[in-house]
């Protein structure tokens, strides 16, 4: 079984989530960034479901503690009027959201999602690819072990980052609207317009990118979506 940390001040939010979650997972449970942390260091966790308001550590100075040393998917929770916090947290490695109040089926639902994505649905589809490479120019995306590489040196990226590259490299030269990115990636009905997948393909740019302003990999076409493609030889 997964673990999976909860981490809210709020006991009763912490509770609820337990008992939806509990029945498909480990739960570790903090009502602090603090107490939190300490499970990070003491547990194997495999997913964070955080909040951003929280005493000791918030959520987002939480948040760049664990992506320090750790890689697994983290699920904020927030307040509708938080909307930068979102955002800065998106910036900061989280790999998704979702406001208060919410649906406890929901957050199950996006739980399941996140861990799906990142442990690559099951062993026959690692088996399938674990010779499949994707090579773009400088950029080489090593399907079997998860792993970008940039002009050969190992590039980190967060789950939901990964899956974005994995899913436009396939399909080089091809633009990819904000709906298809989303339901792809995401798994879920694109309801919403939000600013969430243009954090991450700012992040992802940063770190692919000699030039994030100038970028001649990831590209944006006004009006349609994005494409990546090998840039042209000078």
């Amino acid at each position: 079984m997964y673990t999976i940390l909860i981490a809210d001040d709020e006991a009763e939010i912490v509770e609820l989530l337990r008992l939806y979650l509990e029945k498909e997972y480990n739960i570790v449970e903090a009502n602090s960034g603090t107490e939190a942390l300490q499970q990070v260091q003491n547990h194997k966790i495999d997913l964070a479901i955080l909040d951003i308001m929280m005493p000791g550590l918030d959520g987002l100075q939480l948040l760049k503690k664990i992506r320090e040393s750790h890689h697994f998917p983290v699920l904020f929770l927030s307040a509708k009027s938080e909307h930068y916090d979102k955002i800065l947290g998106l910036e900061l490695g989280a790999d998704d959201y979702i406001s208060k109040p919410f649906n406890p089926l929901e957050i199950v639902a996006r739980a399941g999602a996140l861990l799906r994505r990142v442990h690559h649905f099951d062993a026959q589809i690692i088996e399938e690819k674990a010779t499949e490479q994707i090579v773009l120019g400088e950029l080489r995306l090593d399907q079997s072990q998860c792993l970008l590489y940039r002009s050969g040196e190992p590039v980190v990226l967060t789950s939901t980052e990964y899956k974005i590259l994995e899913l436009m490299m396939k399909q080089p030269g091809r633009v990819f609207t904000r709906k298809k990115i989303y339901e792809a990636v995401w798994e879920d009905f694109y309801v919403y317009e939000d600013n969430s997948i243009m954090v991450h393909i700012s992040n992802i740019r940063e770190k692919i990118e000699e030039d994030s302003k100038k970028p001649v990999y990831l590209k944006t076409i006004r009006g349609l979506g994005y494409k990546i493609e090998a840039p042209m030889e000078q």
